[in-house]
């Protein structure tokens, strides 16, 4: 799939342009040539590179947290839940 229209930049050359180590946005669009001209296609490009940045990939659901550590659904019930006194 054509992801920069303006320079003919498809899914496959961001994604080998993530793959050899381009980390940054800015980094991808150097490599590739995406997003140099008219930028409307940046954000397609950003959602490649967290697609497929393993430097960046989140916590599996089994692996322990540190301690301390809450998740995101522990820090939501927590706020939701009644303090006493109120």
């Amino acid at each position: 799939m054509i992801v920069c229209h303006c320079l003919v930049v498809n899914d496959a050359a961001v994604v080998d342009a993530v793959e050899a180590g381009a980390t940054t946005l800015a980094k991808v669009c150097q490599t590739t040539g995406a997003g140099t001209d008219c930028g409307s296609c940046v954000f397609a490009v950003k959602a490649l590179l967290c697609e497929h940045d393993v430097t960046r990939a989140t916590l599996s659901p089994d692996l322990p947290l540190a301690a301390g550590e809450t998740t995101h659904a522990g820090v939501l019930s927590d706020a939701l839940t009644p303090t006493s006194g109120r």
